[in-house]
C-alpha cells in the first residue's frame, strides 16, 4: 500500500509541514499514521486531519510515540472531554487515566469479548486511545471489527427489517463486581439509578461520515431489542452479534512498545486477546466523551413490532390492582 498525505488543501497541493501521512492497513478499517509527534502539542490543522482520518478508517495506529500520561490526555482532549469509567481501575489522582498493568496476580479485565466501550451510557464514548508501555513476548493482540462492513454485508431485506429498531443496553457485566452483601447491593442499586438501561438505535449513523453501522454488542452490553418478544429479540441479537465473526471485517493489531492506537467506538467493536497472562502487559488508556447515537428514518413503535400480540395489562388504567401496588 502507498503512503498518502492527508491535509486541508486539494489533492495536488504539496504536503505542508503539519500534514500527516496515512497508510491503510486493512480493507475495511485501520490505518497507520506517521509524520506526527504526540509528545508535542498539535496545531489545529493536524488535529482536523486526525479527526477526519479517525472517522474514515476507524482505527488509527501511531508508531514510535514515546509519550507520557499527560501527553496522551492532551491528545485525547483535542477531540472532546475525557471521561471517567465508573467500573474500571484508574489513577486516583487523575481518574480519567486508566493504567492496565496486567501480570501474575493481576489478571486482565473483562475485555476479551466483542464490544463497543460503555454503550450503557446515554452518550457512549466517541473514541478510545491506548498507549503501549510493556508488551509480552507472546500474545496480547487487540482485534477490531468494522460494524459498517457488518451492516453493509447484510441483505437488503435484513437491513429493511432492522431499520428503525432500537436496542436496550445495560452494564450487566459489571454488576458482578458488587458483593452479595447488604452494603454491596445498596451500592449496586445506586449505580443502577445512575446508569439505568439505555435505548440506542440498532443501526447507527456516524455523525462525521454519515455511514451506517450495526450498533449492538450482545456479548457485552446489549440485552434486548425494544418492543420485541424475548424469543425474537434473542434470535435477532444473536444473528446480528455473529456478524463480528466475518474475518475480512477484522484488523488484528500486534502491539510493540510505544504505540498509540486510537479507535472509533461509533463504528466498530474490539476485543483484547488474553493469551499472554501471566506475562506483563502494561497500557495507558483514555476515553473521550461522545454524543447521543442516532439512526435514520422513523423509529419502529411497539404497536408495529407486536401488532398481533395481546397488549400489556399495565397499559390500561382501569385494571385490577396487584398486591405490591397496594403495599
Amino acid at each position: 500500500m502507498t503512503e498518502t498525505s492527508l491535509h486541508a488543501g486539494s489533492a495536488d497541493q504539496p504536503k505542508t509541514a503539519s500534514s500527516i501521512l496515512v497508510r491503510r492497513l486493512g480493507k475495511f478499517l485501520a490505518a497507520e499514521v506517521t509524520n506526527i509527534d504526540l509528545s508535542r502539542p498539535l496545531d489545529s490543522q493536524t488535529v482536523e486531519e486526525v479527526r477526519l482520518a479517525h472517522a474514515e478508517h476507524g482505527v488509527l495506529v501511531f508508531p514510535d510515540q514515546k509519550i507520557s500520561s499527560e501527553d496522551i490526555k492532551r491528545f485525547g482532549r483535542y477531540f472532546g472531554k475525557l471521561t471517567v469509567h465508573p467500573f474500571s481501575t484508574n489513577d486516583e489522582e487523575q481518574p480519567e487515566l486508566i493504567v492496565y498493568d496486567n501480570k501474575e496476580g493481576n489478571p486482565p479485565p473483562q475485555t476479551d469479548v466483542w464490544h463497543s466501550d460503555e454503550t450503557f451510557r446515554e452518550c457512549p464514548p466517541m473514541g478510545t486511545a491506548l498507549c503501549s508501555k510493556v508488551i509480552p513476548a507472546i500474545g496480547g493482540d487487540t482485534v477490531f471489527c468494522s460494524m459498517e462492513a457488518a451492516y453493509e454485508g447484510l441483505s437488503d431485506r435484513m437491513q429493511q427489517l432492522i431499520e428503525g429498531l432500537e436496542a436496550i443496553h445495560d452494564f450487566i457485566p459489571f454488576k458482578s463486581l458488587f458483593p452479595s452483601t447488604p452494603e454491596g447491593q445498596q451500592r449496586l442499586k445506586a449505580y443502577e439509578l445512575k446508569f439505568p438501561p439505555m435505548v440506542h438505535p440498532v443501526v447507527r449513523v456516524h455523525p462525521v461520515t454519515g455511514r451506517k453501522s450495526l450498533f449492538v454488542n450482545p456479548w457485552k452490553f446489549t440485552v434486548a431489542i425494544k418492543g420485541m418478544s424475548d424469543a425474537e429479540s434473542r434470535w435477532l441479537l444473536d444473528m446480528l452479534g455473529r456478524t463480528v465473526n466475518t474475518l475480512e471485517y477484522h484488523y488484528r493489531h500486534r502491539w510493540v512498545p510505544n504505540t498509540v492506537v486510537f479507535w472509533d467506538n461509533r463504528s466498530l467493536q474490539h476485543a483484547a486477546v488474553h493469551d499472554y497472562y501471566p506475562q506483563q502487559r502494561k497500557m495507558d488508556r483514555i476515553t473521550i466523551e461522545g454524543d447521543r447515537p442516532f439512526g435514520t428514518g422513523a423509529k419502529a413503535t411497539e404497536a408495529e413490532i407486536r401488532r398481533r400480540k395481546v397488549p400489556s395489562v399495565l397499559s390500561f388504567k382501569d385494571r385490577p390492582k396487584r398486591q405490591f401496588e397496594r403495599d
